[in-house]
């Protein structure tokens, strides 16, 4: 396991994609415009390996010995237009294009279309090829595509686990949009383990009623081809280290592992955390 081997990993999967849209082209041209975020944590050997495209996060809750808090720690860096030094990267990838970002309805975009500047797919604004006509006329540009928008490329950091942290939250950003770190850091903290990840997303619902000014109750019935109006789609692993597991120990203390997906989601996350099995024991 290393950072090359992961970043192998992100360039195999994208080469399988973009050869699915190859032949799917001529009968399904639109899958030229379907992508995904991808946020990817391994423990191998007691480091913990995070990689990203677009906007997920992970986040480690590490315990402090002389207070009892919990911290939370940003492990992923995302890249998504809406910050400023994403914004500047693209700009300065290209200098000849000043609308490279638009600010459209308010919310920064990568030529008025999409908010991430990496991910897996959307091929169409990687490869000429993929942004011509059958393609829906809202997802071209209006001049020629002359090298490649939008990157598969991972940001990858590298971190060696202590007996102190205690978890990672993997969450796409439709959580985030309603929870700090620490807000989420806490509610895993302060609550048992299983059931975890349903708690952040139930709690990041609750907050998206609120900022409407309507119930939960009322906000779950909702139908999904509307609900996506009041909040993006949510997916949410937490993942409970054990330092004994860690260590290289075989004691298992409880469930190492919470998921829950929740939401409406016209852009699939893939979350895909994982461990060696004398690491993490049995998820």
């Amino acid at each position: 396991m290393s950072v090359d081997v992961i970043r192998k990993a992100y360039q195999a999967t994208e080469e399988g994609f973009l050869s699915l849209v190859t032949k799917q082209w001529p009968m399904k041209p639109q899958i030229a415009a379907v992508g995904s975020c991808c946020l990817v944590g391994v423990i191998c050997g007691g480091t913990l390996y995070v990689a990203n495209l677009g906007d997920s996060r992970a986040v480690l809750g590490r315990a402090v010995k002389a207070t009892g808090e919990v911290l939370a720690i940003q492990l992923s860096a995302e890249h998504n237009v809406c910050i400023e030094s994403v914004r500047q990267e693209l700009q300065s990838l290209h200098p000849d294009d000043s609308q490279i970002v638009v600010l459209k309805h308010n919310v920064w975009r990568v030529k008025g279309l999409i908010q991430v500047s990496r991910s897996i797919g959307d091929v169409y604004l990687k490869k000429a090829e993929f942004n011509r006509e059958p393609l829906y006329s809202k997802f071209r540009l209006r001049e020629p595509l002359k090298r490649p928008i939008l990157s598969a490329d991972p940001s990858i950091s590298v971190h060696q686990l202590q007996p102190h942290d205690q978890f990672v939250i993997f969450a796409s950003d439709g959580l985030w949009e309603h929870l700090s770190n620490q807000e989420a850091v806490d509610i895993v903290q302060n609550h048992p383990r299983s059931g975890s990840a349903r708690r952040l997303v139930k709690t990041a619902l609750k907050e998206a009623a609120n900022k409407r000014e309507m119930r939960y109750s009322d906000l779950k019935k909702i139908v999904r081809g509307v609900r996506r109006h009041f909040h993006d789609d949510i997916t949410v692993i937490v993942v409970f280290l054990d330092s004994n597991l860690v260590s290289g120990a075989s004691s298992v203390k409880g469930p190492n592992l919470s998921v829950k997906g929740g939401g409406v989601s016209l852009r699939p996350n893939i979350l895909a955390p994982c461990a060696t099995p004398t690491e993490a024991g049995s998820t």
